[in-house]
């Protein structure tokens, strides 16, 4: 090394003992942690997660104000990242969730919770680089309701069932569907089919539609049994709505 070369020093919140106090959510922040080392702590943690590494880590202690689901988001980093989050502090702390690019908990108010952040190697490249970490309250589980329209079409070609209505999604929603199971007999058949449609989560009422294909048998003109279910999900649950409705099944136009 030649005179007048520095090295980069490790970050202050390298070790346990020095662990990063995060005040009030959102809180977000970038570090260095190409020189970050690992040691027993991570290691203690670890033993209850599972990680292929905890290389590079970096600790973080955050006291929650309120009952809540949190956050700790590590998926915008520069290299593949973890986090361990324990209740509690130091290595004795008790690890409660814990993942690849973050995880979310359920958070107490008054609780003190250690979240370590770390380099898992997935990429198997280097050590560390530019952690980009977030800690946030998670959103309200999202709400969602439907109807089904009385009247659903048959196509005579396919036999298939085309089954209808609307669905209104408040709040943030990671996915929202309708899902359709029809069941219609036929002689002395009973008919059943399954059918999906993705919904988008404007808060604004949404048609949507949903084609359903016999698994034994063709659809035909008559009276049919639906059970509609519609689900909206986020990091903190699902919103569902369940309907059972009698449909009138008449032959498409086209």
């Amino acid at each position: 090394m030649s005179a007048g070369t520095a090295l980069a020093a490790a970050p202050a919140n390298d070790v346990s003992g020095s662990a990063l106090a995060i005040g009030a959510l959102p809180y977000s922040t970038t570090l260095d942690t190409s020189e970050a080392t690992t040691d027993a702590d991570d290691a203690a943690l670890n033993a209850s997660c599972g990680a292929p590494a905890t290389d590079a880590s970096v600790w973080f202690t955050f006291t929650a104000a309120a009952d809540s689901i949190v956050v700790a988001d590590v998926s915008g980093s520069d290299y593949s990242a973890g986090v361990i989050v324990a209740q509690g502090t130091g290595s004795s702390a008790t690890v409660i969730a814990c993942g690849p690019g973050g995880s979310g908990w359920a958070a107490s108010a008054g609780e003190t919770y250690t979240i370590l952040a770390f380099d898992d190697q997935e990429d198997g490249v280097g050590n560390g680089g530019l952690l980009d970490i977030t800690v946030e309250t998670a959103p309200d589980v999202p709400s969602i309701e439907a109807t089904i329209n009385p009247i659903a079409q048959f196509d005579k070609a396919t036999g298939g069932a085309y089954v209808s209505g609307t669905a209104t999604c408040s709040g943030e929603a990671d996915f929202a569907f309708v899902d359709v199971q029809l069941r219609q007999r036929v002689g002395r058949i009973l008919i059943q089919g399954f059918g999906e449609t993705e919904i988008a989560c404007t808060g604004s009422v949404e048609p949507w539609t949903v084609f359903v294909l016999g698994d034994n048998g063709l659809f035909k003109g008559g009276k049919g049994a639906t059970a509609t279910a519609a689900v909206a999900c986020n990091i903190s649950g699902c919103g569902e709505y369940f309907a059972d409705q009698t449909v009138q099944l008449k032959g498409r136009t086209h």
